[in-house]
């Protein structure tokens, strides 16, 4: 783990080194990783490596983050289809699996952070497609991700390496 401090809340609070944000989290609220499940509506508690930033290129700019950053295309989705061989992972559209679709008509997943929660090794059913990503406007729950407004949300990228982690705590 990194010596930088990224952490996430449950009073709603998202700290990076040099910036403070209001966020959002589940809407059923936080959970140790131990006994989430997939679909239940919570953040998981713990420290989650920031793999990759995913971005709508038709929408904004390529994000300044030292982190891998890949642009999402038109059929990129995310397969949460606990009984599928790419649970938790990366599909491309049409998927015949449970999924969700990362391109989407409002803006939540104009920037997108892959969060490191179950996926080395991946357990079926504990969860998939946690995030840090952009808020709604009204800051309205997530289904289990954390989103922050987009300004404070390149901000944060602007301060994260390679091996840095989103710590969830309550």
């Amino acid at each position: 783990m990194s010596g930088a401090s990224f952490m996430a809340d449950s009073t709603g609070r998202l700290r990076w080194p040099g910036g403070e944000a209001r966020c959002a989290m589940g809407k059923s609220g936080v959970r140790p990783a131990e006994s989430k499940r997939e679909g239940d509506g919570t953040t998981p508690l713990g420290a989650w490596l920031m793999r990759c930033v995913y971005w709508r290129p038709d929408r904004l700019a390529r994000p300044a983050t030292s982190l891998p950053v890949e642009p999402l295309i038109a059929e990129a989705g995310w397969c949460d289809d606990a009984a599928d061989a790419f649970y938790n992972r990366p599909v491309i559209l049409p998927y015949p699996a449970g999924h969700e679709k990362l391109w989407r008509e409002d803006h939540v997943y104009d920037l997108i952070v892959e969060l490191g929660y179950n996926d080395d090794p991946v357990v079926p059913g504990k969860g998939s497609a946690i995030f840090l990503h952009v808020a709604r406007p009204d800051y309205s729950s997530t289904e289990g991700c954390v989103a922050c407004g987009l300004d404070d949300l390149l901000a944060l990228l602007a301060a994260a390496k390679p091996g840095d982690v989103l710590e969830i705590v309550r």
